[in-house]
Parts: structure tokens; C-alpha cells; sequence
């Protein structure tokens, strides 16, 4: 039994320094080693934060290049856009240009056969009057030579037809020669200021058409050369004088075969000034007065170019 109380107390006594050595604080040694630890994952979570701080920035840098590339290469685009842009417009121009050359070309072609034309009957005419004037003195003569002085008569001897009657011919034809002289100045003239604003003279071509208009005012070529004067200042870009030139031919004109270029040509002049509604309203009014011309045609196609109707009915309705 003594024995046995012996073991029990061995046992208890192990047993309380079993738990005193589990209850009892580590050693310096173990907690040192702790922190070292600790110091080691907080050091490994700083390089971490580093090495993603790294990558941000770095990533940040590539961005910020690729971003600037793309603004260079858009500001280069627009710079391309915009030089392609204005070749547009000046070959737009230049095109433009060329037709308006092109068209003032046709009309001094046409202007040029129409002349020839005018010249011919005019030459037409004069063989018709010459020729009838050779017959009336042939008839003269025939009707007045077998009329002979009687030799036992003392009346004086009567006046014969080529005596008395041929006598004006020499006068008839002493007139004729000025205006054949002034024709052949006017044909002349014309013919010159047409020839220099066909080839871009146009200062020369106007001191010439004016000189045509103030010596030949009654010359059926006279509307002719005060078209020019208006078309002369609308291609030096001075629309103003020549909207001021296409009135003239309108209103002394009336009955001139410009008549219908001079409308257009005031209408264009009067767009070019900014004045559309008056520009409009002459377009209009020049494809109801010459339905069908080519000057109409050109009408309806700046009307549409403009956006608006050829009536104005027809712009109310919509």
C-alpha cells in the first residue's frame, strides 16, 4: 500500500513538471527566430509591392507611347486629308476653269461663224444690188442708142441715156465706197478684240470692244462686243462691273442672239456676289424664256448644284 502511494506521487510530481514546462514562456531563442520570420514575409510583401509598383509603371510608360502614336499617326492622317482635300478643290478649280475657257472658246467659234455668215449675205446683197444696177445701165444704153441726132435738124442734140443717166453711177459708187471701207474696219475690229480675249488679252480686247460699240453703235455686232465687255470683267473676277455689262445687253439688247448667255452669265455674277435670291430668280426666269437652250440646260444644273427647283411652284410645294 506504501508502495503504491510512493508511485502516485512520483507520478503527480511528473506530471506537474510536464505542465509547468508546457505553461512556462519560450525561450528568447524561439521568438527571435519568430521575428526574423515575420521580418522576412514583411520584406517579401514589400519587393512584391515593388515589383507590381515596377510592372504598373512600366505598363504606364508602354501606354502613354502607344497613345502617342496614335495621335501622331491620326495628325498625320488629317494633314494627308487635308492636302488631298485641297488637291480636290484645285483640281475642282482648275477643272472649272478649263470648261469656262472651253465654253468662252465656243462662243467665239460660234460668234466667228455667225459673222462669216452675216458677212456672206452682206456680200450676197451687194453682188444682188451690183448686178441689178449693171442691168439698169445695160438697159439704159440698149433702150437709149438707137436714138441718133438728125443732121438736117437744129435742135440741139438731145441728151442720151449714158450722158445723163449713166452720170450717177460714177456717184452711186463713190458712195459705196465709204461704207464698204467702214464695214471692212468694223469686220476688222471685231474680229481683233475677239481674237485677243480668246487668247486671254482681255485689257486689249476691251479698249477694243469699247472702240467697236462707240464707232459702230448700230452694227448688228454691237451686242456682241457688249457681252464681251461683260465677260471680259467676269473672268478678271470683277463681277460687280460685269453683272453691270449683262444689264446693258438686256435692256439696249433686246432682240440680241446673247440675250440668253448675257441672263445666265448676270445670274452666275449675281451668285458669285452673294445676291441667291436674285441669282435664283434670273435662272428660273432664263429657263421660261428659253426653254431648251443650252444657256436653260446650264440653268437647271445650278439650280440643282443649288439645291433648288427650276419653278418656284414646285420649291413652295416641297
Amino acid at each position: 500500500m506504501r508502495t503504491r502511494w510512493i508511485a502516485l506521487a512520483l507520478a503527480a510530481v511528473l506530471v506537474g513538471a510536464l505542465g509547468g514546462a508546457m505553461l512556462a514562456p519560450k525561450p528568447t531563442g524561439a521568438v527571435s527566430k519568430d521575428m526574423i520570420q515575420l521580418q522576412e514575409q514583411v520584406s517579401q510583401l514589400l519587393q512584391g509591392q515593388r515589383d507590381i509598383r515596377s510592372a504598373i509603371d512600366t505598363n504606364n510608360a508602354t501606354l502613354r507611347t502607344l497613345v502617342q502614336q496614335s495621335l501622331d499617326a491620326t495628325n498625320q492622317l488629317n494633314a494627308q486629308m487635308g492636302l488631298l482635300q485641297k488637291n480636290v478643290q484645285e483640281a475642282t478649280a482648275n477643272s472649272g476653269s478649263r470648261i469656262d475657257t472651253m465654253s468662252t472658246q465656243t462662243q467665239g467659234l460660234s460668234d466667228n461663224l455667225q459673222d462669216i455668215q452675216a458677212r456672206v449675205a452682206k456680200l450676197s446683197q451687194q453682188m444682188n444690188d451690183v448686178q441689178g444696177l449693171l442691168q439698169s445701165i445695160d438697159g439704159k444704153i440698149s433702150g437709149g442708142a438707137p436714138i441718133t441726132p438728125s443732121a438736117n435738124s437744129s435742135s440741139p442734140a438731145p441728151n442720151y441715156a449714158p450722158a445723163n443717166q449713166g452720170a450717177p453711177a460714177p456717184s452711186a459708187a463713190d458712195n459705196s465706197a465709204p461704207s464698204q471701207m467702214s464695214s471692212a474696219s468694223s469686220d476688222t475690229l471685231y474680229q481683233n478684240a475677239l481674237r485677243d480675249f480668246s487668247t486671254g488679252k482681255y485689257d486689249l480686247a476691251r479698249q477694243e470692244f469699247s472702240d467697236f460699240i462707240k464707232n459702230f453703235p448700230t452694227n448688228e455686232l454691237s451686242s456682241n462686243a457688249q457681252f464681251y465687255l461683260g465677260e471680259i470683267s467676269y473672268q478678271q473676277g470683277n463681277y460687280q462691273d460685269a453683272l453691270a455689262q449683262y444689264e446693258i445687253v438686256m435692256s439696249n439688247y433686246p432682240k440680241s442672239f446673247k440675250l440668253s448667255a448675257a441672263m445666265l452669265k448676270k445670274a452666275f455674277a449675281e451668285l458669285e456676289l452673294g445676291m441667291k435670291s436674285s441669282g435664283i430668280r434670273d435662272l428660273r426666269e432664263l429657263v421660261r424664256r428659253f426653254p431648251g437652250s443650252d444657256e436653260a440646260r446650264r440653268a437647271q444644273a445650278k439650280l440643282k448644284e443649288l439645291g433648288v427647283s427650276t419653278t418656284p411652284h414646285a420649291a413652295a410645294s416641297h
